[in-house]
């Protein structure tokens, strides 16, 4: 966790173990947390919002503001691509490169980062890992980028990654206690629950096999 002093701070917040933790920790150091989803039309969505609102109910940190949705819808730009609700989604044994959205980082960061400007919120953290293959998630990536948005916006706005030295189970760790039975990781839910089968399902087994913790939501 950075040590700087945070005031109000904005997290960009998918539904899923690394970003719920995140909220989760900066709620008990920031003044103010702002959670920030960004609505894209992809198929798992709506129920990674269902689990999230759950999350940050079952949460009951007082720093902790509601959910924030913003959309940026990106069908015309991804059309038929299996993300969208299309066939292939990847398995338990493809590659992490086959669940690469293209852009999709250098376009979330830039909706969250207008949002913090326009509300005067000078932090936008992010959960980001260590060892994340993708190209708009790497150091590099972010060393080139938040000078750039800074510059855009003409503010000193503040990108922090906490994570990026961590990988998955050290997260799981450090969010032992908070209701992490409420955080949702898969690609092809079934109802409202995990499929067991995609490729996001057999990340979040291993990692909770390697921190050496039950899974409370399978």
């Amino acid at each position: 966790m950075s040590r700087v002093a945070l005031g109000d701070v904005a997290v960009l917040v998918g539904g899923g173990l690394d970003s719920a933790v995140l909220v989760g920790e900066l709620g008990r150091k920031a003044q103010c947390v702002v959670p920030i989803t960004i609505r894209q039309g992809l198929r798992w969505e709506d129920v990674e919002r269902y689990w999230l609102r759950r999350f940050l109910r079952a949460l009951c940190a007082p720093t902790v503001t509601p959910l924030v949705v913003l959309d940026l819808p990106v069908r015309d730009l991804y059309g038929t691509h299996w993300s969208m609700g299309g066939r292939r989604v990847p398995g338990a044994s493809s590659p992490d490169r086959a669940v690469y959205l293209p852009g999709r980082n250098l376009l979330l960061i830039a909706k969250a980062a207008v949002y913090c400007v326009q509300h005067r919120i000078g932090t936008l953290a992010l959960g980001t890992l260590a060892g994340n293959p993708f190209a708009d998630a790497q150091p590099r990536f972010f060393r080139l980028y938040e000078p750039l948005i800074r510059q855009a916006l003409g503010t000193p706005l503040r990108i922090i990654r906490p994570y990026e030295r961590l990988d998955k189970a050290a997260v799981i760790r450090r969010g032992h206690g908070l209701p992490l039975a409420y955080t949702f990781s898969c690609l092809r839910p079934i109802g409202r629950r995990h499929c067991g089968r995609c490729n996001k399902c057999r990340e979040r087994r291993v990692a909770f096999f390697a921190a050496g913790l039950p899974d409370p939501a399978i």
